[in-house]
């Protein structure tokens, strides 16, 4: 998959004649969304890094010291921090897939439905178009909870990849526009058909094992990384390789242009969260020769993309946000290696499964309790009404949670609120469950321990630790101090930071702070 491809995919022109004086106020607020993006990473290959990473690194504000700092660290609940200024306790977004995924139909495509509809209160977009009824906002990503959270309740432009097109659902609009459809006529996923995905750089350049027989499920471990040849099969795993990432950004291109955002004299939104270190991250593990190539790629691809935009807009009109939405815990295959002998996989589901069998001689039919990202929901009125002490369930099956190898604690929600926070667990277990969400229990596990899948032994996310809460926060453009922070921040703090930035107040109680800190004095 090589790189000449992202050259190609900006052939449409997105460039155009260097703008004239910049004005006060940015065109064009940037937030990059680096899914799984640990920023140890910059540290691992920073030598190496040339590109848009570089850039940032280079010339913005690092805070080296930021977290999604909430317990169930996954996809949807970490986008829906970013731009709203609040803890998923607040948004609403307390879980990953359920967080958007609804009826709300998809246009043009098969695929989940998707829309807001669960989020709740207000984000960033929000307080701009009330200060600024000009402004538009374009969001986009391989993902519909990647694309749709970051804006909110917002019906603005907001796209996201399903085999092997970019759509939306009926929730925005109803039929595509015209330079959606033209985009999608390049059926590059499809060419994409038998192409490899080989090192940017030679062997040589990558300290880590090529062929490790735990990564990617045990199978094609080792470069290259070939694509299907049916175009159709090659489309859905296009996602997978880091080439899903320039397709994305150059999609996010066309549309800057098309919507001539930044081209009115209003302050517009694009948001872009890129989905490829996740996939890789999730196959071959946060310490992978995989996942080192894609970072390489990653800051090419970024590089090439500020470039386009600064053509575009010039560097003094554009302000540059990026994050990550979380973390990851290391393979606990690797970690064994390592010599952590406790590192394993927490698989509950016989549990579950007993204890819902059991309730069914009891109560009838029915699935009545399920965990989900160490949350424990049961269906307790129902239970109530067939005879069951519910509050005997909820110890019974919190004493069997506490038993599994690698569970540290099992807590109460309602506990936990009147505990201390400067415990970590504490706090990010209370930023994440609101008192009205029905969670009964909340599970923790042990360093270097993941949830599993049963039959899919993959690297993943999802717990109350630093491996997995831990991102890095970069500010870039006019109005920041440049320099490294090491002062600890969270990713509520965005919100607020550019609203302060652009003179309006949030337009409803947040949980984050304005970063005066890295605002130049004017601001």
């Amino acid at each position: 998959m090589n790189f000449a491809l992202l050259v190609l995919l900006a052939a449409s022109g997105t460039a155009g004649p260097p703008p004239p004086t910049p004005p006060s106020r940015p065109r064009l607020i940037v937030v990059i969304t680096v899914d799984q993006l640990r920023p140890d990473y910059f540290d691992r290959y920073r030598p190496q890094l040339n590109g848009g990473l570089a850039m940032l690194l280079k010339q913005g504000a690092y805070f080296a010291d930021a977290y999604q700092d909430h317990a169930v660290t996954e996809t949807a609940p970490g986008h829906s921090t970013i731009l709203s200024g609040r803890w998923p306790a607040h948004t609403g977004i307390i879980r990953n897939f359920a967080g958007v995924n609804d009826n709300t139909p998809l246009l043009e495509v098969a695929g989940p439905g998707a829309s807001p509809a669960r989020f709740r209160g207000t984000a960033f977009f929000d307080w701009l178009k009330a200060a600024e009824p000009g402004a538009r906002a374009l969001s986009v990503s391989k993902k519909d909870r990647g694309a749709i959270l970051p804006m909110g309740r917002a019906k603005e432009q907001v796209y996201w990849y399903q085999s092997g097109i970019f759509t939306t659902s009926r929730y925005y609009a109803d039929s595509l526009p015209d330079w959606v459809r033209s985009f999608n006529a390049r059926r590059i996923p499809f060419r994409a058909a038998g192409r490899s995905w080989t090192p940017l750089l030679p062997d040589s350049r990558y300290p880590e094992p090529d062929s490790v027989p735990y990564e990617n499920l045990g199978s094609d471990v080792a470069f290259p990384h070939r694509l299907p040849d049916d175009s159709n099969l090659a489309a859905v795993a296009f996602g997978g390789v880091p080439t899903m990432d320039s397709l994305t950004l150059a999609f996010a291109l066309d549309g800057t242009r098309v919507l001539q955002l930044g081209s009115r004299g209003a302050t517009d939104l694009l948001a872009v969260s890129l989905s490829t270190t996740d996939a890789v991250g999730h196959a071959f593990g946060p310490d992978s020769r995989e996942i080192h190539d894609q970072i390489l790629r990653l800051d090419r691809y970024l590089g090439w993309f500020f470039q386009q935009l600064f053509v575009r807009y010039g560097k003094g009109s554009v302000v540059i946000v990026l994050t990550a939405d979380h973390g990851v815990t290391p393979l606990p295959e690797h970690s064994r290696a390592l010599g952590r002998a406790g590192a394993v996989r927490v698989i509950p589901d016989s549990l579950i499964r007993r204890v819902n069998t059991e309730l069914d001689a009891r109560a009838g039919g029915g699935d009545w309790l399920s965990l989900e990202s160490g949350m424990l929901l049961l269906e307790r009125p129902q239970l109530a009404a067939a005879g069951v002490n519910v509050d005997s369930v909820v110890r019974d099956a919190a004493e069997r949670l506490r038993a599994l190898p690698g569970v540290a604690r099992v807590d109460r929600p309602a506990e936990l609120a009147t505990k201390d926070t400067t415990d970590p667990v504490v706090r990010r277990w209370v930023h994440q469950v609101p008192p009205d969400a029905g969670v009964e229990l909340v599970v923790t596990l042990e360093p270097y321990c993941t949830w599993g899948i049963e039959n899919l032994p993959i690297a993943m996310h999802g717990q109350p630790n630093d491996f997995d809460s831990h991102v890095p926060l970069i500010w870039w453009g006019r109005g920041f101090r440049t320099g490294v922070y090491r002062d600890r921040v969270s990713t509520v703090d965005i919100a607020p930071t550019l609203a302060r930035l652009l003179g309006f107040e949030p337009g409803e109680r947040v949980d984050g702070r304005a970063l005066s800190e890295v605002l130049q004095p004017e601001n």
